[in-house]
């Protein structure tokens, strides 16, 4: 036993220590394997080689790679430009609007690429009138959705680390479930900051609102070509996020500044085929799964960025830099350091600890709550790739169905991601006007640390326990 929780105590350390220390979390955990691996165990380097997940590096190279791509040739610019054409005038839409955007964004292989929508949300915010609050939780709740899309980074690593474990999680279920969570959380983020927009008719700016903006900087509405902008702006966008530019009004001033003086343009050939693409690859994934196939995303996503790079080799070309390696090396190395774990025994001493609960009910509640209260500090898809597969020994020991737990504890740990300690919520707070950061941060801190505790208490009770009655 003392080998196992010396295991367990290096697994947990590295955690801290790259995360104190700012060093890849995926790096140290592949040293941590091996060393663990070769000086507790009897493994071979072979052996614990074995245990790093190809089928996952696949899946997130392939996905990756296709929607960098799309983002190469400016389809995806485009199709948030259009889609901002469409908004019309109510204000009680914007938010759920930028809600459907984002989400798109989201489901396309990196869940954070949706943060480009965030700057231009709260650009319509404060020419709308919407409160900052609204906007900002419904740009993060979109996030979490479309990532736990069969083809985004949160779903790729839950439904695929509970299928290596044998556990039949559908990638469709787990998705539907986050919509359903992520829109009942919209709901009530309505409730709390949005009752002023619906005894209003239009989202009309009121009179002398131009004047206020020109002087801020600030663009007066999400005129055509503004997400294309601020998109090619990504790198000033992160640094905003992560606090690196205080000079946050500069954000919207560089990207904004000639908003109302671009025409949209029809879109090319190459971005024609994009799209069909895209809704090829979803209605491919549909069909196969309807006929009882398991498809292979990875690869349909080579298949079809394949095809595009062969109709345009330059963005195939400059795609490839943009594949996700790190979120590989990461998933990865902690994939394989939870494989050197299960093969020495140390995740049965987890799931003894878990009977040792008495209730399979009340285990799974507080391996939820610890999975939320860690990712409120952490990345999200550390946490899913080390907590999924310790959930295996409670699953394994009867009483808590898989998928529902799987499902539960997955959503649990991304419903906490608007904490002002996240990448989401630290965007929201960076991207805001300055005399809105501190009530934002307020607001963040309270909801974000009650979805701690919340989100088990609805995934729980509204998931787990209705699969074990049923």
């Amino acid at each position: 036993m003392l080998a196992q929780l010396i295991a367990l105590g290096i697994f947990i350390a590295l955690f801290a220590v790259g995360a104190i220390r700012g060093v890849h979390i995926g790096v140290l955990m592949l040293v941590g394997a091996a060393g663990t691996g070769l000086l507790l165990t009897d493994m071979t380097v072979e052996d614990i080689i074995a245990e790093f997940p190809l089928s996952i590096m696949i899946l997130l190279a392939g996905v990756t790679y296709f929607f960098a791509i799309a983002q190469e040739n400016g389809t995806v610019d485009k199709i948030i430009d259009w889609a901002l054409e469409k908004v019309g005038s109510s204000a009680v839409l914007l938010p759920v609007v930028f809600f459907v955007i984002t989400a798109g964004i989201a489901s396309m292989g990196a869940p954070l690429a949706g943060l480009v929508m965030m700057p231009v949300g709260m650009q319509v915010a404060r020419k709308y009138h919407v409160d900052y609050a609204l906007m900002g939780l419904a740009i993060c709740f979109a996030i979490g959705a479309g990532g736990f899309a069969p083809t985004s980074l949160y779903g790729i690593v839950t439904y695929s680390t509970a299928e290596g474990a044998g556990i039949g999680l559908n990638p469709f279920l787990l998705f539907l479930i986050a919509v359903v969570v992520y829109l009942l959380m919209l709901t009530v983020a309505y409730v709390m900051f949005g009752r002023s927009l619906f005894s209003r008719k239009s989202a009309a700016p009121a009179a002398g609102a131009g004047t206020a903006e020109a002087d801020s900087g600030t663009a007066s509405a999400p005129a055509t070509g503004t997400a294309a902008r601020i998109s090619r702006g990504g790198a000033s966008a992160t640094k905003v996020a992560f606090g690196e530019d205080d000079e946050d009004e500069a954000l919207f001033d560089s990207s904004s500044a000639s908003a109302d003086s671009t025409t949209s343009e029809p879109f090319t050939g190459v971005q024609i085929l994009t799209v069909v693409l895209m809704v090829a690859l979803i209605g491919t994934v549909v069909v196969l799964a309807a006929l009882g196939q398991e498809p292979d995303i990875g690869l349909l996503c080579f298949l079809f960025g394949a095809i595009l790079a062969l109709v345009d080799p330059a963005t195939g070309k400059a795609a490839i830099p943009k594949i996700d390696w790190s979120t590989v090396l990461l998933v990865g190395g902690i994939i394989t350091f939870v494989g050197v774990l299960q093969t020495m025994g140390a995740v049965d001493l987890l799931g003894e600890a878990a009977e040792a609960i008495g209730s399979p009910l009340i285990a799974a509640f507080v391996l939820c709550v610890v999975g939320g209260l860690v990712s409120a500090f952490a990345s999200t898809t550390g946490i899913l790739a080390a907590l999924v597969p310790l959930a295996l020994p409670l699953i394994e020991a009867g009483g808590v169905p898989g998928w529902a737990l799987i499902a539960a504890l997955g959503i649990c740990s991304a419903v906490v991601d608007v904490s002002p300690f996240s990448t989401l919520g630290a965007t929201v707070v960076a991207t805001a006007p300055g005399d809105q950061k501190q009530r934002l941060t307020a607001i963040l801190v309270k909801f974000g640390m009650s979805m701690v505790i919340i989100g088990p208490i609805v995934l729980v009770g509204g998931l787990v326990v209705p699969a074990m009655l049923f």
